[in-house]
């Protein structure tokens, strides 16, 4: 599995996955004016035939924090470790920009548990990462879950993960750049 950074031509296949989940309530829907104005938000996780396999965008909602968020993996390709990976890999992109903590809302409290984030409460979030819930159906009565993560303070001796890959417009899937 490779993770890059996502591009234009990734958001077909990123709305597809976040609105699978989305027509079943488990995730707000994205349009793709949504995606390409936040497009530098996304990694994506790319399988061996250059599907986009996962995706999940790191929001960043003050200096300090960010929100883990548009989190979905392609349901045949669940259990492979996939999402930890995408996590892990905002994670590290935290770190660069030097944030202190970072949240989630999610019904999958369990899977970000295992990541080292603890429940919370909702209103310990910054204000900010609410104005996405304004829209949200289940506004008064929400059942996401709350999740926050302490980033160690490492982010000066950061360097990029072998892992993620920049693709520039001007460069072919073959000709990845760091």
């Amino acid at each position: 599995m490779l993770l890059r950074k996502a591009t234009m031509r990734d958001i077909p296949e990123v709305l597809a996955l976040i609105n699978t989940y989305a027509s079943n309530g488990i995730m707000l829907p994205r349009t793709d004016f949504e995606v390409a104005e936040e497009i530098r938000d996304f990694v994506v996780a790319v399988s061996e035939d250059g599907a986009v396999a996962g995706v999940g965008a790191l929001h960043i909602d003050t200096p300090t924090a960010a929100e883990v968020r548009s989190l979905a993996v392609d349901p045949n390709q669940k259990t492979r470790g996939i999402g930890r990976q995408v996590v892990e890999e905002l994670e590290l992109e935290a770190a660069r920009y030097g944030l202190t903590s970072l949240f989630a809302f999610t019904y999958v409290p369990g899977f970000f548990a295992k990541l080292g984030y603890s429940q919370v409460d909702r209103g310990l979030l910054p204000q900010k990462a609410w104005k996405d819930c304004l829209r949200c159906p289940k506004f008064q009565a929400c059942d996401e879950i709350a999740v926050h993560k302490p980033m160690p303070a490492t982010a000066a001796t950061w360097t990029p993960s072998p892992r993620l890959l920049q693709v520039l417009p001007s460069a072919s899937a073959s000709t990845p750049r760091i």
